[in-house]
Parts: structure tokens; sequence; C-alpha cells
């Protein structure tokens, strides 16, 4: 998946390719154009306002993350209710159409990849030993990864019960329980996140309508409008965008493991959706994850490496050529900038940050670009 995500601007971006000294010198002098704090007090107080917003947000994760979610989702379902509201529906009505087909998408996703994924999940931890037999010079890595399972599975029996006071033993907290506490907490945040969402499509609105009531200045009013129909306009399309060229990907990389030969086509289509959603880092991880298919279904052999061949070849055509070409008018954010906000939100929030990172990081760029104190930062953030 490309990483673009604003819309450029020309004379900008050709002044960007030239030397920057001489664009410095032929640049007429403008000190407002990007200020820098001058006030140590300044930097100090927002460095300190920095790590206390970080802090809330890594121990509020489980308040924070479904609403952040709910947040993206409805940028991405806004264009097919601006949709329905072309065509006279009631807002409720047509936000209330919207989250029942985001619901059906995700329940017969569910019910198409459960039977595949615990196949797969019981057939890793007996496919292993196998192939460290066969893989020899995997022999190492593919024994740690054995072990490891086995702690997984064997979390329950390492420790002795403790009896409680009346001396009935105390069951351990083994591997079911801890997946069923997973399991409901993600069941928490899923309702959370679609009970925010329903609200938000009905009536988003309504706090850009008090914001700008409440600002002092017609140029503070039109600027918060100008930022939120930014927001809107830009994030939808990458989102919209970017969610279409992962299910085409989905879909033809079902059809090839198909053809293929290769066990469970949907939840490696699938698979490789959610992947081309963090960039750089997720075809790493699906580049392994096909090479681990491929050995498992054919064994030790040459065409064992197809199924990564096929889904690395997949995602360089994406991202060097279809993804530009549709983008085109989108210059890309600092690589660097990327890659450490990708590992930032997958510390904060595991998976779910990982796949947020980019459009959070675009809803940071986007108002930076419009906050003439925070367009510095922004700047930073370019490639």
């Amino acid at each position: 998946m490309a990483d673009s995500v604003f819309e450029a601007d020309p004379a900008r971006s050709r002044a960007l390719e030239a030397d920057p000294l001489e664009v410095a010198a032929a640049l007429p002098p403008d000190r407002e154009a990007m200020p820098l704090p001058s006030d140590a007090r300044t930097v100090f107080l927002g460095g300190l306002f920095f790590l206390a917003a970080m802090g809330a947000l890594y121990v509020a994760s489980a308040i924070v993350l479904p609403v952040i979610l709910a947040i993206m989702l409805k940028l991405l379902l806004q264009p097919l209710v601006r949709l329905f509201d072309r065509v006279r529906l009631p807002r409720v009505l047509g936000a209330l159409v919207a989250l029942l087909l985001l619901l059906g998408v995700l329940a017969g996703l569910a019910a198409a990849l459960t039977r595949p994924a615990a196949d797969w999940g019981s057939k890793l931890p007996r496919a292993v030993p196998r192939l460290t037999e066969r893989l020899h010079a995997l022999g190492q890595p593919l024994e740690a990864f054995r072990r490891t399972l086995d702690q997984v599975e064997g979390v329950a029996t390492t420790a002795t019960p403790a009896p409680d006071a009346a001396g009935v033993p105390v069951r351990p907290s083994g591997l079911v329980d801890t997946m069923f506490s997973g399991t409901r907490a993600a069941a928490t945040g899923f309702c959370t996140t679609m009970i925010v969402l329903f609200y938000l499509l009905v009536s988003g609105e309504t706090f850009l309508r008090r914001l700008v009531e409440i600002l002092p200045r017609f140029a503070d009013k039109r600027r918060a409008v100008e930022i939120s129909l930014h927001l809107e306009r830009d994030v939808s399309a990458y989102l919209v965008t970017v969610t279409l060229i992962n299910a085409v990907i989905g879909v033809l990389l079902t059809a090839i493991m198909w053809v293929g030969g290769v066990s469970d086509p949907p939840l490696w289509g699938f698979i490789a959706f959610l992947l081309n959603y963090v960039p750089i880092l997720g075809p790493l991880v699906g580049l392994v994850l096909f090479a681990l298919a491929g050995v498992l279904d054919f064994g030790p052999a040459w065409s064992a490496v197809l199924p990564a061949v096929v889904y690395y070849a997949m995602h360089l055509i994406e991202s060097n050529a279809v993804t530009p070409m549709l983008l085109a008018r989108r210059f890309t954010i600092n690589p660097v900038a990327l890659v450490l906000a990708l590992v930032f939100w997958y510390w904060m929030w595991g998976v779910a940050g990982a796949i947020l990172a980019v459009p959070m990081l675009a809803i940071t760029k986007i108002i930076c670009d419009d906050l003439p104190p925070l367009r510095a930062f922004g700047h930073f953030l370019e490639a």
C-alpha cells in the first residue's frame, strides 16, 4: 500500500525538487509561514502536554481505541451516508443502513473465516516438529517457536494451584480463560465502536456547529470549518480508495491461492487485505506467513515459495503502480515518520494501533498544515 494521504501543491513540489538553498534565496521573507516557538516555556509545556496525552491514551486505551476506530469508520462510511442524503433518505435511516451493511460484511467474514483460522491454529503446533525434521537449517528457530507454542498451551500447568480459604484448590487461569477474557474485552470494544459510530453518522456535525458558535473571531470559525472539510475530504478519499484496493487484492489473491491448491484460500485473501493497511511492515509479515503456508501445504519443495512470491509480486505492483496512479495528486509522508508511527502505535495499542497509524498520521499532518503554530511540525512529516 502506498503511503499517499494528502494533496500536493504543484508549485511547492517543484520547489522541493530544487536545491533548498537556492529555493530559500529565491523566496521572499515570510517569517509567519512556519513560525517556530521562541519561548522555552512554550516548548516545555508543549512537551509535558504531549507526554500527558500519550500516557492518558495508553492508560485509557479500552475507551479511547473504540472511539478512534469509530471516527475512522465514520470517515470511511461518510460518502455512503452522503449518497443516501442526496436521494432524500432520512439521516437516521441512512446511518442505520450503512451500519447494517458494515455489520453484514463483518458477520459474513466471521462466518467464512472462523473455521479455517481454527484449523490453521490447530495445525501449526503439530506441523512445526515435522518442519524441523525436514528443514535442518531452520531447526533452532522452529524449535524455539514450538517451545513458545507449548508454553502458551501449557501456561495453566506450570504453576501449582493454591488452595483458597476454604481449602478448595483454585482452578488456574489457563489459555481458555485468557482467550475468554480477551474475547469479552473485544466484544465490549466492538459494541462501543458500533454505538459511537451510529451516533457519529447521525449527528457527528453537531460538535462542529457548537465549536463554530463558541469561537470568538470569524477567521477562527472559518478555519475550523476548513479543517473539518479538509479532514473529511482527504481522509475519507484515502480510506475509501485504499479499502477498495485492498479488497481487490484480497479477492485476486483468494482466486490465485485456490487455483494453486493452497488450503483455505479465503483466509489468506483476508490476511492480505488486512496486512495491506499496514505499510512497509505489513507486507513483510505477510511474506513470512505466506511462505509458512506454502511449506505447510507443499513441504520443502520449490512450489512452497510460490504463495509468498505471488503475494509479494502483487504487493509490488499495487504499491508502485496501482496506488500511485489512483492517488497521483497526493504526496507521500516521510517514511521515517511513518515507520516510527507504526512502531509507536503498535506498542501503544497492538495490531489495531498499527492499522490506525497511517490514518492518524494523516489527520495529524492535515491539522498541523492548517494551523500556523503547528506548520513547522507538519513540515517535518512531509516527504
